[in-house]
């Protein structure tokens, strides 16, 4: 698309999820209501993951983000994550420095009404891609790695199908 391979800022934000009592590890949610897990994904400016992890829904984000960012740092990204201002605190923004990444929470709402700042609204976007994926809306997986999995092929089959339209709009143009 005319952009370098390396992203120069990613996008951060976590969901709530319910799960059956036999996954991996559930909390509650307190703010959601939700008794179950978090994903928490870090994505490019085309709302592709670039890293994901999960974590028990009582899992804070400012938390819960440390093994996504680590995730980036390990596969050479330095640049800015930013965030809901949920992201907002000197634990991590050191945590974040130490990787080499700036933690930027940026304000997206006004009186509870979700408004889209410039580039953040694509982790919402990629949330709701995959909440197309009925397994992926009430988790039953016993290990994180296979839910991790699970995401994974999830926006695979999205990239997919994201591809062959791009491919059918170029044979036909």
């Amino acid at each position: 698309c005319g952009d370098k391979a390396e992203p120069s800022a990613v996008v951060i934000d976590s969901r709530s999820c319910r799960s059956a009592p036999s996954c991996f590890g559930r909390g509650f949610d307190g703010g959601k209501k939700i008794n179950g897990v978090k994903v928490h994904l870090g994505v490019d400016k085309y709302g592709i993951p670039l890293a994901i992890d999960v974590s028990p829904a009582n899992v804070h984000d400012t938390k819960g983000i440390i093994p996504v960012l680590r995730e980036l740092s390990g596969k050479g990204f330095r640049g800015s994550a930013l965030g809901d201002l949920g992201y907002r605190g000197k634990r991590l923004a050191k945590a974040g420095r130490k990787l080499g990444i700036t933690v930027e929470p940026v304000a997206r709402g006004c009186d509870g009404k979700f408004l889209p700042a410039g580039i953040c609204w694509v982790v919402e976007r990629s949330f709701a891609w995959v909440a197309n994926y009925r397994r992926l809306n009430t988790i039953f997986e016993r290990t994180k790695e296979h839910l991790v999995a699970f995401v994974e092929i999830a926006f695979v089959s999205i990239l997919a199908r994201h591809l062959k339209r791009l491919v059918i709009e170029e044979v036909s143009a």
